[in-house]
């Protein structure tokens, strides 16, 4: 029954091993800690029987199923038997008087080479408690050093020293030597050191024979140092010590020898000395001189490359891990070979190779796993080439993959010690305790040896020992010692005892009973009822003794006790809990997008339990704080409010409102969008390539939170385009692809912009090029042209083909021409327009082509085009003409045009001379031809029989002749007709003024009309407050009629301090004028009141006198006088009234020697002040004492005066230095007063000939500009065509004898007249008459 119990016991303990696996370490809720699994795993070690051993008795079938069963069971039990860790003691632990089995701290080297009279330490240092005793074994066999003459022991340590001279030779030192360091815990073994002894080396005495070779050839200079241990560094030195020159042709092998690829007479020398250097030793011994003899030879012979080392193909190679290779390929040949390494299954060589001599030897120092492989060596020269191959292996010394630790154990334990090791070839295993052998150490069940491991069951404090672990192969061994020490110590709680612990609801709550001791405590939670917290299932209990308690409510509040206890006693410590209200979100922050460049505000607000200390908010962004910076405006952050400005596409992401106390911390997160443009495309690629047609793809941008909405194509072409951007095509948001079909012979960078519906991207940063081949031209020159400049040629123009047209790098122009209804053609080819023909009939027409041509083919067939030779000089007439006036400024002119043949060339159109003979009233008074008056012409285009023209001067005679107008010339005019127009209305007075009488007065003046248009009968004055809406009504109330003689006017009776509009028109019979309008308030500073002659007048020392002369209409105006003194800088005051009548004012009681500033002031009827006049003035004396001060005493004034003097004395020096040197320069002044009486002449007569030119324009009305009355300014004679109207054309004049418009009826122009008739309104044209 016992053994049955085990048996359940056992299967129990495995299946809490298996909870504790899945809890992570983590005992849950049992009174029994994890140490309970490694003691539940000891029925399994202790009952089982022993090899030999019978089955247990009395249960002879279900005791050997069972007995199956368990041994079937038993790796799963090893297995979740994990071993448990080593103790860590806490810090600050006192193991001074802790136990610990020997460990080394030096031990000696695996390889020693002495040397006669040399030294050599064995280092074998350890520590332990108690101190450890050394011993020492050669060859396996234990001996004391002691007793060995030339060797000694360091006192109470292990260390040998060995000395060889005094007559003690080294190979008695020779041999394979062992340290053991022991107490009475156990025995730690050192790894194995061979000494090796060697004397001295020495050459061998020989005689060496020169070496005789023909130029040209190869050879080698031996070496054959003397071997050694420690192989020699060899040199290569002449007999005054100076280096062999190494080159790619002379090269020292890894053997020493010197090889010459081909020898030169420059190589005969006789001292070729090798110089071996012992580094052990410390000498350098040197070869007998060889003596190399080169003959020359009247004929060289190449040869190809011949290897030399190695001497045999092909070389397999073993290289160890972690050690340097070297791999040599020496070759001879002539010229020199060159060398160059390949490792057959790479690309290429490994970064870690290094090439040396040349190239011939290739080194790696520390050689790596996957450095195995084939590598070639390849040498050439012009006539032939090897090559040669070294089959690497990588093989390895052994080496920790885990190497065993020395731990400290509880008794009770599993323990594994670890011993994982790699190598190549594998390495063998091997274990020791204490030095001893494990196969001659006393078997024990406990004790396991497994693949990488050791494994003790349930260890005792007698387990104690120091354990090796030795693994080796045919490169070498590696030995590790490792001890385990079994202690007991009591139970201690390492956390305080009374802490208090703050958590807040729904948290989980951590209790730390931190513990120690060996075997490990167990550990147990009670309540304040001494109830078990293990029982709630809530709790977790934690190896180490911490309780945790997940979702504490508040009525968990209160104190808890933690109980800790071994096979040694029992400790326990009272933690107290207190719990608080959770931090709990009132607003979230929600997801937002932003424009880019806008703002965003993430809003968060927070509930805090108030009797907890330290709360707080704040914000992240990618991990990092965002905060308010002092240098810009980003962020505005406030308690419960984030805002972000300037949003730029790196804003977006997701932004954390983190809100904390000291207990515990909440956060919310939202993600911040900001749209705005789309981001440039990349990647442009082009496909499917045509003559003139390609497929252009592209990456996409980042669409910046808005879909693509299109994707436009544009180009910059250099041939010919000079970087100018053009828009190829536009394609679809969802198609980042696009085909394009371009032009010959260009050069085209290509760019993409996209676009959503925010806007549009930046273009690509990269373009892609892509040239197009030269083609033929693919259209023909526009505008061709045939027109002659003479009566006898005929000049062929047209527009040439834009050199991005021409599709080559060339292009000429096929030119035919032939007279109309002619078969032969007359062909030239140029460049270049324009072709002239000569010898050409006047007038006659021919049929033109022009075909585009260049190396690559011909344009499209031409059109034919019709053009004519020169033109001649008109003789045809205008005749049959006729006036009919329409009103007092416009009339219209018919003619017929009989002998068309006489034209002799297109008909342009005609010219219209003109000339005013003044008005009616002149020519009555038979003034007419005493002044000039205006004339000039206008010239109609196209081929019209009658035109309107306006802007004739009302009540004037005018005297009209035509001419015939071609392409050339302008034939004679034709009779002269004469006319008059009728009266028309006056233009408004040419000017107007008004002048302030008194507040309810005004004084009016104004001149006649500059264009009475007939006789004046009367002028009209009306008035109204600038305040008032105008009104007919109301003006005609307000109306005066005045006389046509008079031309000024007193207005009384006015609202005082109030402005007026004044309305001022002439009248003659046909009617009134426009009115002359003058606002009062809008004149005032031009209405100023103003005095002849005003001055001051005599002024004494303490009065002066002001005199002007008034105006005949500024008579008894009330004025004021006011005075200011500069020298006392008072304000303004006035001193007096006057009037204006008065012609004088006198200013008195001022103060002698002071300056004053004295003004005339008239007060406006409106209530403001005008200034009439003001000056300065000082009265004469002196200043009395009281206010004089004395200038020539001031520093700055003499300082003044001492400029002033000094300033002079330099300018009278510097004319007498002129005076003097004039004479020098009398031929120089006379050219240059000659070039300047050339150069102005030239210069005036320029301005001249300019004011000439306008001088005849203004002689010539017609073709000058001048203001018209309804602001239009346009000249007359500008290229605005008449050919569109028909049979009719109508200009109109002003009425001052302008044209105030152009042609009615022409396309696109505005028409406009002033009592104009008939079906068609005549158009101004704005040309003064005069």
């Amino acid at each position: 029954m016992s053994h049955r119990s085990g048996s359940a016991a056992g299967a129990a303990g495995v299946g809490e091993a298996a909870a504790a696996g899945r809890a992570e370490g983590r005992a849950r809720l049992s009174h029994k800690p994890q140490w309970g699994v490694h003691a539940a795993c000891s029925p399994f070690a202790a009952p089982l029987p022993r090899v030999g051993e019978r089955p247990w008795p009395g249960v002879p079938g279900e005791m050997a199923s069972m007995l199956a069963g368990l041994l079937m069971l038993w790796p799963l039990v090893l297995l979740l038997c994990d071993p448990a860790a080593s103790i860590e003691f806490p810090k600050g632990f006192d193991r001074t008087n802790l136990l610990q089995p020997p460990e080394f701290t030096e031990q000696p080297d695996k390889k020693i080479v002495i040397f006669p009279n040399d030294e050599a330490t064995l280092k074998c240092e350890a520590t332990g408690n108690p101190p450890v005793k050394f011993r020492w074994t050669r060859d396996g066999r234990e001996f004391d050093p002691e007793q060995v003459l030339g060797m000694t022991q360091w006192n109470g340590r292990g260390t040998l020293n060995i000395t060889t001279n005094n007559g003690n030779t080294p190979t008695k030192f020779h041999g394979r030597y062992r340290c053991y360091a022991s107490n009475i815990l156990g025995t730690a073994m050192s790894s194995e050191s061979q000494i090796i002894a060697e004397s001295a080396p020495q050459w061998p005495k020989e005689k060496v024979a020169p070496i005789a070779v023909e130029e040209g050839t190869h050879t080698v200079l031996p070496c054959n140092p003397p071997e050694s241990a420690v192989p020699p560094k060899i040199y290569w030195l002449n007999n005054k010590i100076e280096h062999i020159t190494k080159d790619d042709r002379v090269t020292m092998g890894q053997d020493g020898n010197l090889y010459f690829a081909n020898v030169q007479m420059k190589d005969s020398r006789p001292d070729y000395i090798c110089n071996a250097h012992f580094q052990g030793p410390r000498i350098i011994i040197q070869k007998e001189p060889i003596e190399l003899k080169v003959f020359p030879t009247n004929s060289f012979s190449n040869q190809k490359p011949m290897l030399i080392v190695p001497d045999k193909m092909p070389n397999t190679y073993e290289a160890k891990q972690g050690e340097p290779l070297v791999l040599e390929c020496i070759v001879a040949g002539l010229p020199t070979p060159t060398v160059e390494w390949i490792h057959m299954n790479r690309l290429k060589l490994s970064d870690r190779v290094v090439l040396e001599n040349s190239n011939k030897t290739l080194r790696i120092p520390s050689v790596e796993e996957d450095d195995d492989g084939e590598y070639q060596c390849i040498a050439h020269n012009d006539h032939g080439t090897i090559r040669h191959s070294y089959y690497v292996t990588v093989e390895a010394a052994p080496y920790w993959i885990k190497e065993p630790e020395s731990e400290i154990f509880a008794p009770g334990e599993n323990v594994r010690l670890n011993c994982d090791v790699d190598g190549q070839p594998k390495p063998e295993v091997s274990w020791r305790i204490n030095g001893i052998p494990l196969e001659e150490v006393m078997p024990d069940p406990r004790r396991k040896v497994v693949p990488g491991a050791l494994i003790l069951n349930q260890v005792q404090p007698n387990d104690t020992a120091v354990i090796q672990c030795e693994a080796h192969n045919k490169h070498g061994s590696l030995l590790a010692n490792a001890y385990i020490l079994i202690v007991r110590l009591p139970a201690e709680i390492l956390t305080p005892d009374g802490l208090v612990y703050n958590v807040v609801e729904n948290q989980t709550a951590t209790l730390h009973c931190e513990t120690f001791g060996a075997p490990r405590p167990t550990v147990n939670w009670l309540t304040e009822g001494m109830y078990s917290i293990m029982e709630d299932y809530r709790s977790f209990l934690f190896t180490n003794g911490t309780l945790q308690l997940e979702k504490v409510q508040r009525e968990d509040a209160g104190n808890f006790t933690c109980f800790a206890e071994n096979d040694q006693n029992n400790v326990s410590i009272v933690a107290h809990l207190f719990v608080k209200g959770a931090t709990q979100f009132e607003v979230e922050p929600t997801n937002t997008e932003g424009e880019k460049g806008g703002h965003v505000t993430f809003h968060c607000k927070v509930v805090f339990d108030d009797t907890i200390a330290g709360p707080g908010l704040e914000w992240h962004r990618k991990g990092q704080l965002v905060k308010e910076s002092a240098d810009n405006d980003k962020y505005f952050i406030n308690d419960t409010s984030l805002t972000i400005t300037d949003l730029d596409y790196s804003d977006q992401g997701i932004y954390t409102c983190r809100a904390w106390t000291a207990l515990d911390s909440v956060e919310k997160s939202a993600k911040l969008w900001v749209y705005g443009n789309p981001g440039p495309v990349s990647n442009l690629e082009l496909s499917e390539q045509q003559d003139w047609q390609v497929k252009l793809t592209w990456t996409p941008g980042d669409d910046h939170n808005r879909p693509i909405k299109e994707y436009t194509v544009f180009c910059d072409e250099s041939n010919f385009g000079q970087g100018k951007m053009e828009k190829l095509t536009t394609v679809p948001g969802n198609q980042p692809w696009a085909t394009l079909h371009l032009s010959p012979f260009r050069k085209y960078n290509f760019y993409v912009k996209a676009r959503n519906d925010h806007g549009d991207s930046p273009l690509n940063s990269h373009p892609v090029s892509y040239v197009t081949n030269p083609a033929a031209p693919k259209r023909n020159p526009s505008d061709v042209k045939g027109k002659g400049n003479e009566t006898t040629n005929m000049i062929i123009a047209w527009t040439p083909l834009p050199r991005r047209e021409w599709n080559a790098p060339m292009l000429k122009y096929l030119v035919q021409w032939r007279p109309r209804n002619h078969e032969q053609w007359n062909t030239v080819e140029v460049e270049r327009p324009p072709v002239v023909v000569t010898d050409t009939p006047v007038f006659s027409p021919y049929e033109i082509k022009v075909q585009a041509q260049n190396g690559f083919g011909k344009g499209p067939e031409p059109h034919t085009t019709l053009g004519y030779s020169g033109e001649g000089v008109p003789e045809a007439v205008p005749e049959n003409m006729g006036i009919m006036v329409i009103n007092s400024t416009t009339i219209k002119i018919s003619w017929t045009l009989l002998h068309r043949q006489k034209i002799f060339g297109h008909l342009r159109g005609f010219k219209i001379y003109y000339s005013n003979f003044g008005t009616m009233a002149e020519h009555s008074h038979r003034q007419v031809y005493l002044h000039p008056h205006p004339h000039g012409d206008l010239e109609i285009e196209g081929d019209v029989s009658q035109v309107t023209l306006g802007g004739f001067r009302p009540w004037s005679r005018y005297r009209l002749q035509m001419s015939v107008l071609n392409g050339q010339a302008e034939g004679p005019r034709n009779e002269a007709l004469e006319f008059n127009t009728p009266e028309g209305v006056p233009s408004p007075p040419a000017s107007f003024h008004l002048d302030c009488i008194s507040d309810t007065a005004l004084k009016l003046e104004w001149t006649p009309p500059k264009f009475p248009n007939g006789k004046l009968l009367r002028y009209k004055l009306a008035f109204q407050q600038a305040n008032q809406t105008a009104n007919q009504t109301a003006l005609e109330s307000t109306s005066y009629s005045i006389s046509a003689e008079h031309n000024d006017f007193n207005l009384t009776d006015l609202a005082p301090h109030t402005p007026y509009k004044l309305y001022l028109w002439a009248e003659t019979s046909v009617g009134p004028g426009e009115p002359f309008v003058l606002e009062e308030h809008a004149m005032r500073e031009s209405v100023n009141l103003s005095f002849m002659n005003i001055s001051l007048g005599e002024t004494g020392k303490n009065y002066t006198t002001i005199v002007w002369t008034p105006r005949p209409n500024q008579r008894d105006v009330e004025i004021k006088v006011h005075l200011m003194s500069k020298t006392d800088k008072e304000s303004w005051r006035t001193v007096g009234d006057a009037s204006s009548s008065q012609g004088s004012f006198s200013i008195a009681d001022l103060q002698p020697g002071k300056q004053y500033r004295v003004r005339l002031v008239k007060a406006h009827r409106t209530g403001e002040d005008q200034t009439i006049w003001e000056t300065e003035v000082e009265t004469s004396g002196v200043v009395p004492e009281d206010f004089q001060k004395s200038f020539a005493a001031e520093g700055w004034f003499i300082g003044f005066v001492s400029a002033i003097v000094l300033l002079i004395l330099v300018l009278v020096l510097l004319c007498f230095i002129k005076r003097s040197k004039g004479g020098k320069y009398s031929v120089k002044d006379k050219e240059d007063t000659q070039v300047d009486s050339e150069a102005r002449p030239m210069k005036d007569e320029t301005f001249g000939e300019y004011r000439s030119l306008e001088s005849d324009n203004e002689e010539k009305p017609f073709t000058s500009s001048q203001p018209s009355l309804n602001g239009e300014i346009k000249a007359l004679g500008s290229d605005d065509s008449l050919a569109d109207y028909g049979g009719s054309v109508d200009v109109q004049f002003n009425e001052d004898g302008s044209f105030i418009g152009q042609y009615s009826g022409q396309k696109g122009k505005e028409g406009g007249g002033n009592d104009s008739s008939g079906a068609t309104s005549p158009t101004n044209v704005v040309t003064a008459l005069e």
